[in-house]
């Protein structure tokens, strides 16, 4: 059988994270979470991870974003797949005026926006993390 997958979860909101790790966890995910960028990344750095739920609006403003550019230069951690879930969709292009939002821009694999549908939040779960394991 293969091991419990581990998911880091960088999100400011405990509440919101809390929520997200019960719906993870009940389907036996192993879930670790967050909440600031600067502890994400220290996390990130310090254990493997197969999955990276990340929010964007965090501290200052739009920290996720950095976070994401972060994990876009290392080689290593570039291979986790990341799932943004954010409440701001709508506002992206505002976040990079006259340009399209694109992985160079913004590298992620998925993004959902808050509320997450828990059936919807496992399905792109299993979805990203069997894409990881296909390019492993």
């Amino acid at each position: 059988m293969d091991p419990r997958k581990r998911i880091l979860i960088i999100d400011d909101d405990p509440d919101y994270v809390d929520g997200m790790k019960a719906i993870l966890e009940k389907a036996d995910y192993e879930v670790e979470a967050a909440y600031n960028p600067k502890e994400g990344f220290k996390a990130l750095e310090s254990k493997p991870y197969d999955l990276l739920l990340l929010d964007i609006m965090m501290g200052r403003g739009a920290e996720g974003v950095m976070v994401a550019r972060k994990i876009n230069k290392d080689p290593e951690l570039r291979k986790i797949p990341v799932l943004i879930i954010t409440g701001i969709r709508e506002q992206m292009a505002f976040l990079f005026p006259g340009q399209p939002v694109h992985p160079r821009i913004l590298p992620t694999d998925e993004l959902l926006e808050k509320p997450v549908d828990p059936n919807l939040l496992l399905e792109k779960v299993s979805a990203l993390l069997e894409m990881a394991k296909e390019k492993a």
